[in-house]
This record gives C-alpha cells, structure tokens and sequence, in this order.
C-alpha cells in the first residue's frame, strides 16, 4: 500500500518564539503576511483546539477551497491540522523549537488519499513542497519584521 505524500520542511527565524508563535496564532494577520492561504475565514482571532479555518490556496491554476480543522495547539510548540477534500487527506503538524537565538519552525505535512497515489501526476512533490517553504519564508518575513 501507498503511503501517501510527504512534505518535510523547516526555517530558522531570527526572532523571539512568542513573536513568532503570535503571528502564526493571530489569525487576524494572516491577510497580511501569508501568501499561500488566501480568503482565511475562521470561528474566532486565534488558532485553537477544534477551531476551523477555511480558506483557498492555488497550486495550480484554479484555487482549491478547503476546509482546515485544528486538532492540536500546546503553545509555544506544536499546532496540527488536518482537511480533507475528495479522494485527499492531509495531516499537517508544525513544531517550534528555541534554539537562544533564533526559532526553528518545521512542518510535516501528510497526504493520502487516491489523489496522493502515483507519481504525483494529480498532486505533485515539488508543487507542494514550494508551497510550504512559501508559508514558511512568509513566517519568517512577519515575524522578523
């Protein structure tokens, strides 16, 4: 059996963890500084357990509408969500670790499903991998603003 898609990505930002951690919870912001999640509509100002954001993104050339549900936030060091759309799921988890000077944000991102199957015809390796070093970079740029 296929296990799916993996994404592994990780950015190091050059500011303190509660800034960091503050801009990626304060969905209030989001407009400003993320350019992959576009038209973030949420229940509520901040990311949280049972929260559910539902936005759009383009990895090709049509925007794809999905709807998020946050399973998992212990402040200062993990969120995980997940979505699932038709013939896809998606597990994605962020962890944020202090190093003294600086924040390391990694992000694993799961996808199974029929559309994950394959060579990545329908859901390619590259696309998806450009578009959470995006969200990343976007992270690093609000935070260390």
């Amino acid at each position: 059996m296929h296990a799916g898609l993996v994404i592994q990505e990780s950015i190091e930002i050059n500011a303190p963890l509660e800034k960091v951690w503050e801009n990626f919870i304060d969905l209030t912001c989001w407009d400003q500084w993320n350019t992959v999640m576009q038209n973030v509509l949420t229940n509520g100002q901040q990311l949280t357990r049972g929260k559910k954001i539902f936005c759009s993104f383009r990895p090709f050339f049509f925007p794809i509408r999905v709807n998020i549900s946050v399973e998992e936030v212990v402040p200062y060091e993990r969120v995980v969500w997940s979505a699932k759309k038709k013939g896809l799921s998606a597990h994605h988890e962020f962890d944020f670790r202090s190093n003294g000077t600086a924040v390391i944000v990694a992000s694993l991102e799961t996808f199974t499903g029929v559309l994950a199957r394959g060579e990545g015809i329908l859901l390619p390796k590259r696309k998806m991998k450009a578009l959470t070093r995006d969200f990343l970079c976007d992270l690093k740029r609000a935070a260390e603003a």
